[in-house]
């Protein structure tokens, strides 16, 4: 448990901080509720329909998409720190690094490429 001290006591400080600020916010903040406030906010227009319409599928499919290329872009800015840092293929190490990150782009064309057949990419 003496590891997880620094820890725990950094994670319980930042929920006792939050917390406070939220309670405190409640209490102290200003409020003079009116008509106007209470209306939703769409990009200072009225707001045309309801709040509740469904979406299309295709909107989703492109968010999951963003999210999963940008993760792999995560993914990649450490991986080239640490093998073009080590100076390329001079270890055993670094050269299992450079095929791990291969299979890792060749898995990640193969979505790509689905997606693409699919038809993802075009906007009607």
């Amino acid at each position: 448990m003496q590891p997880y001290i620094q820890f725990l006591m950094l994670f319980g400080m930042a929920v006792i901080a939050g917390t406070t600020m939220i309670v405190i916010s409640h209490f102290l903040g200003p409020r003079r509720p009116t008509e106007v406030k209470e209306r939703p906010y769409e990009s200072g227009m009225p707001p045309l329909g309801s709040a509740h319409e469904r979406f299309s599928v295709k909107f989703y499919l492109v968010a999951v998409l963003f999210i999963l290329f940008d993760i792999e872009t995560v993914f990649l800015i450490p991986w080239a720190t640490i093998f073009l840092g080590s100076g390329g293929l001079g270890s055993v190490s670094t050269g299992f690094l450079l095929v791990e990150m291969l299979v890792f782009l060749l898995i990640l064309s193969v979505g790509y490429i689905y997606v693409w057949k699919r038809g993802a990419f075009q906007w009607d």
